[in-house]
């Protein structure tokens, strides 16, 4: 396999353990280990107490397995594969599902691995854009167009990294139902799922409406614990999960013991961890309203609906590259630019989902008010 570089975490290598403030994480704020055993319920408490640190089931702890399952109405957990993160869960699948003479449809701008490891297995991807000046909306006659008698595979990422878009319920049905029609298979990016703006806005999961679809899954976005590396992936086509589970054989094998322990855990409590998401993301969506209503002449901000992602544009003829690295260098906070994408338009990833994030905002301000 030939793959080329993933711009995005490369510019991270760069400055995100460098940069004071990362005002552009895609996670929500992590769990402190203390906090979160405080959340334990009594058989799950002991189960981290009593812990062995050997190999564990390669499907996943069944227990785990069971609890995610409920994330699902309908779903059994043998219908649930565990894998270590959701990168790992998109690799495995695209190479299941798709090869040379393929065709799959990725929406974009998007997660880099979502359409190139597509493409590293010899299957053509074509990039479906969302617009901004659509207000980054969905458009499933768009998708229509872009299948041929090859499609194998649609991707789409809901809510949305960077933009924060969401469908609507019946756009959203509509697509699930494209998909069946042609018999293409759907996987549906859920990562920041459960972190809508309006609570109202939820909507059901692809594998809730389709048996071609995959749910995928994953601890780091609205559980903000990136760091316990468990993601997973929900479907009802249990010989494509089998065939995911043999090539599992060749990556990970298995999860982190103690990473599946803690998971259990938070999806236990997964009211009161998801809570705290909700509340920092409103709070800090309510200083960046009043910050680009005061900076209307240097920034678009198209509000996100869902999620703890925003992709604003700069309005300055300089290139954002160039403005993010300035501010960096100046103020220590760190942007992701539109680049990393290979998208047009001056955009940049904000991140909504850190405590740091009045800190960052009040040095973007200042940075803003200087260069002005």
């Amino acid at each position: 396999m030939r793959i080329p570089d993933f711009k995005l975490e490369r510019y991270f290598a760069r400055w995100e353990f460098a940069a004071p403030y990362t005002l552009c994480s895609s996670d929500i704020e992590g769990w402190r280990m203390k906090e979160l055993l405080a959340l334990a319920d009594p058989d799950a408490l002991g189960r981290w107490e009593a812990l062995t640190l050997g190999y564990t089931e390669a499907p996943g702890l069944p227990a785990l397995r069971d609890e995610i399952a409920r994330l699902y109405p309908g779903l059994s957990p043998d219908e649930v594969l565990t894998f270590a993160g959701a990168e790992e869960a998109v690799f495995i699948l695209m190479n299941v599902l798709l090869g040379a003479g393929d065709h799959a449809v990725v929406t974009w701008p998007g997660y880099q691995s979502l359409y190139e490891v597509a493409r590293a297995t010899g299957a053509d991807v074509t990039l479906l854009p969302l617009r901004e000046e659509d207000g980054w909306a969905f458009d499933v006659e768009a998708l229509r167009r872009a299948l041929t008698p090859s499609t194998k595979l649609v991707v789409v990422n809901f809510p949305h990294n960077p933009t924060g878009a969401l469908p609507d319920r019946a756009t959203f049905q509509a697509l699930c139902a494209l998909c069946d029609e042609r018999g293409i298979h759907l996987l549906s990016d859920e990562v920041y799922r459960l972190l809508e703006h309006d609570a109202s806005a939820l909507l059901p999961a692809a594998v809730s409406l389709s048996p071609r679809a995959f749910s995928l899954g994953v601890m780091s976005k609205a559980f903000g614990l990136a760091g316990l590396r468990v993601g997973w992936l929900a479907c009802r086509d249990v010989d494509v999960l089998r065939r995911c589970m043999a090539y599992k054989d060749y990556t990970t094998i298995c999860n982190s013991a103690p990473s599946e322990v803690l998971s259990l855990i938070a999806l236990r409590a997964k009211e009161r961890v998801l809570a705290r998401s909700r509340a920092l993301l409103a709070s800090n969506l309510a200083l960046l309203d009043a910050f680009f209503a005061r900076h209307a002449d240097t920034f678009h901000w198209v509000r996100p609906r869902a999620g703890s992602v925003a992709f604003p544009r700069l309005l300055r003829e300089e290139p954002v590259a160039r403005f993010t690295d300035a501010l960096v260098q100046r103020e220590g906070v760190l942007l992701l630019p539109g680049d990393v994408y290979d998208f047009p338009g001056n955009h940049f990833r904000l991140g909504l989902g850190r405590t740091s994030l009045p800190e960052a905002l009040s040095r973007l301000e200042r940075f803003v008010s200087d260069t002005r």
